[in-house]
């Protein structure tokens, strides 16, 4: 089987050169199809020895998208963007799709799509989402939406009509998406262009859940907590709202709620969240949210079972285990608080918060040496990034008794 890349840019120099090296060796051809780029994004793409094709940008992304997938002629399609890189795992995977035999449990003969885990580097809430990005090429699997894009909706089409074909949903991370590490004024473009497009595409389909949930989660997340509510619970409201919309339209309530200083009505939305049959990696956020109201009510022993089914959903997930250790502190169990501070730490080690609160809690357990190295490491790393936050520590500290010095 042949695979190939199919990918749509503008002014993506930056990003571009690791996209294309982690596909090295793993497709069997490359089509980039840029929309105006102004710097070496082209030139870098021809390096790289993919076909390069220019259009105007039309607002339109998914209509982009299904203009690069008529100069595909792999067996499989491989849809990136440019700051998505392919893990290990993903590069395991689409070798297995190129063997053309077995994927996994499963014949590929039977398999019309697969469902990829995209981890969200250094993104708050939810570290981890589910992309629709792998699939036959066939001329019916085409992108609707101009903005979330997605190839669903054809690919259910196919399904009701050949019921023979799977979607698999891959258990191992695929893609590394840094997205969420673009500054401030590239985000607020980006929001004024998503809100712009989905806006007029929900006007004309004001039943399309899930438009409903990424408008209304766009507006919650900048603020306009009410204009957010309104679309997400319209969202709820609409036929036949598949199991991952439906978990993303009772999280996002959630988080509303929450901001919104009413605590129970967002521990109903989280607990109707983690009800639906989605992955349990894409529900940590939900877990995490939950185990925090629960924690902020003192039930610590509920909170530690969120946070503790959190870690086993992602064991790399720093923030849950701090999240643990912080539960377990509270519940007195100060020797498994320090194991998860420890295990987030390994896995963050420049976690300055995660080493100050194991500071805290190896002076209450008398273990002053332990102690005193995990305040060193908190105020090195303060300093780095907040000096005021390493001298107020520092003096904290001073005023236990404690010499951080030497």
């Amino acid at each position: 089987m042949s695979i190939s890349l199919c990918m749509i840019v503008k002014d993506e120099a930056d990003n571009l050169p690791g996209c294309l090296n982690s596909v090295e060796g793993c497709v069997d051809e490359m089509i980039v199809l840029d929309t105006g780029s102004q710097d070496e994004t082209i030139a870098i793409a021809e390096q790289h020895g993919a076909t390069v094709e220019s259009t105007e940008w039309q607002q339109d992304f998914a209509a982009a998208r299904n203009q690069s997938l008529t100069q595909a002629s792999g067996d499989w399609v491989l849809v990136l963007d440019a700051d998505e890189t392919l893990t290990d795992a993903g590069r395991t995977l689409l070798q297995q799709v190129r063997s053309g035999h077995q994927l996994g449990q499963y014949r590929l003969d039977n398999v019309l799509a697969v469902n990829l885990l995209r981890h969200e580097v250094n993104a708050d809430q939810s570290p981890y989402t589910e992309v629709s990005r792998l699939f036959r090429r066939r001329p019916d699997i085409q992108f609707t939406r101009p903005y979330h894009e997605s190839i669903d909706d054809s690919v259910n089409a196919i399904m009701q009509r050949e019921p023979h074909w799977q979607v698999v949903t891959w258990p191992q991370v695929v893609i590394d998406h840094t997205g969420y590490e673009a500054d401030a004024i590239s985000q607020r473009g980006k929001f004024a262009r998503a809100e712009r497009i989905m806006a007029a595409y929900l006007a004309e389909h004001p039943h399309d859940a899930y438009i409903c949930n990424k408008l209304g989660a766009l507006y919650s997340t900048a603020g306009n907590w009410e204009q957010g509510r309104s679309l997400l619970e319209q969202g709820l409201r609409a036929d036949q709202v598949d199991p991952s919309t439906l978990y993303e339209l009772h999280y996002h309530l959630g988080l509303g709620y929450r901001q919104a200083g009413l605590p129970a009505i967002a521990v109903d939305h989280y607990s109707k969240a983690l009800m639906q049959p989605v992955p349990e990696i894409l529900k940590v956020g939900a877990y995490i949210n939950l185990g925090s109201l629960l924690q902020a009510r003192k039930n610590y022993r509920a909170a530690i079972e969120q946070f503790e089914k959190a870690t086993a959903a992602a064991p790399n997930f720093a923030l849950a285990h701090f999240n643990l250790g912080v539960a377990r502190r509270g519940k007195g169990d100060l020797e498994g608080a320090v194991a998860a501070y420890e295990k987030a730490v390994s896995i963050q080690p420049n976690y300055a918060v995660a080493y100050q609160n194991m500071g805290v809690t190896l002076f209450k357990l008398s273990q002053l040496p332990e102690s005193i190295q995990a305040f060193r490491r908190a105020i090195a790393l303060y300093q780095q990034t907040n000096p005021a936050e390493a001298d107020r520590l520092l003096q904290g500290i001073r005023n236990l008794g404690i010499q951080s010095e030497g």
